[in-house]
């Protein structure tokens, strides 16, 4: 069995032992009385919801692909999108998003320089407009983090933000490149090479957004609305489960915390953190013994389902024999 295959078989089994264990630990004997309840539409809402998300997604790539001067159809941007999901749940820490990206990108026409850049600023433009939403779900929902307090996470917030804004600006006006000639003095030449590479190209990406400001914002107002309408398939669900009087400010927001964390887990597309991360987060809005199964009904539709197109695109286009060669690099 080949490497391809081997990390396929144990991504299902690790999705399927988790969902199982998060189901089994959160049923109850008031599983079943509101499971009756619920609406079969509200699932086909959170489809739409989903689709709208991707959608915003691979126009905002389009249109940050037009900015870089080069042209990529709607299709070859929804290729990009969902091979994203592909290999991010395929590979530890989400690694194989970034390569999946440049592939579908090279593959479009669009040169390596230009095709890694532009996967920066989609990254970077998700995780700015998160960091954003931040301070706004502090200041409305109190104690979303165990033993933390809120005006604790709203400092590193700040703090978050401010260093990304010198950074930014370090690097627009080259103060860094001393920093990163200095840390880097005592690598190894191939890792120092990698780390300049990065540092390059974070430049170039930094360079990109500030080239077209008007059309960087329609970007950012993409980046939003792609990640808003996916956090939305909770609303969806909760609402054919009969809820109707949740704080959906406190839900949406906690979607966002939740989802900025996951930006920095080393499971495979979060796997575990996600689920055990809901299950915390939601168990009191929820009704009772319903909290794990819309859990993994949530993954279902914002992971793994993406995860199958994903595959299907990558074989499609690529084979299997190219990526076994790239999972075998």
């Amino acid at each position: 069995m080949n490497k391809f295959y081997k990390r396929f078989v144990f991504l299902i089994l690790l999705v399927l032992v988790i969902s199982g264990i998060v189901i089994y630990s959160t049923v109850d004997i008031n599983t079943l009385q509101n499971l009756d309840k619920f609406q079969p539409w509200s699932i086909v809402l959170a489809v739409l919801a989903v689709s709208l998300g991707m959608f915003f997604d691979g126009s905002r790539l389009m249109h940050m692909v037009k900015i870089s001067n080069e042209k990529i159809t709607l299709y070859q941007a929804v290729q990009v999108v969902f091979g994203n999901y592909f290999l991010a749940l395929l590979t530890p820490g989400a690694t194989g998003g970034a390569v999946a990206q440049l592939m579908f990108l090279r593959h479009a026409g669009v040169p390596t320089g230009k095709a890694t850049v532009l996967v920066i600023v989609r990254t970077l433009l998700s995780i700015f407009f998160l960091v954003l939403c931040m301070p706004f779900i502090f200041l409305h929902d109190e104690g979303i983090l165990p033993g933390v307090s809120n005006t604790t996470l709203m400092g590193i917030t700040l703090t978050a933000f401010v260093v990304i804004l010198v950074i930014v600006i370090g690097a627009r006006r080259g103060y860094l490149d001393y920093v990163v000639m200095k840390v880097t003095k005592g690598m190894k030449n191939q890792r120092r090479r990698k780390v300049f590479a990065f540092y390059r190209d974070t430049k170039c990406a930094i360079s990109l957004l500030s080239k077209a400001p008007k059309c960087m914002l329609l970007v950012f107002a993409e980046s939003g609305l792609n990640l808003l309408c996916i956090y939305a398939i909770v609303p969806c669900l909760l609402l054919g489960l009969g809820v109707t009087d949740a704080d959906w400010y406190t839900v949406m927001g906690r979607m966002i915390f939740l989802n900025m964390l996951l930006y920095f887990t080393p499971t495979p597309g979060g796997s575990g953190v996600a689920e055990g991360g809901f299950v915390y987060l939601f168990s009191e809005t929820v009704p009772a013994g319903t909290v794990g199964i819309i859990a993994v009904c949530w993954r279902l539709i914002a992971e793994y389902i993406p995860f199958l197109i994903g595959l299907y695109y990558t074989l499609t286009v690529f084979g299997r024999d190219f990526l076994n060669r790239q999972l075998n690099k």
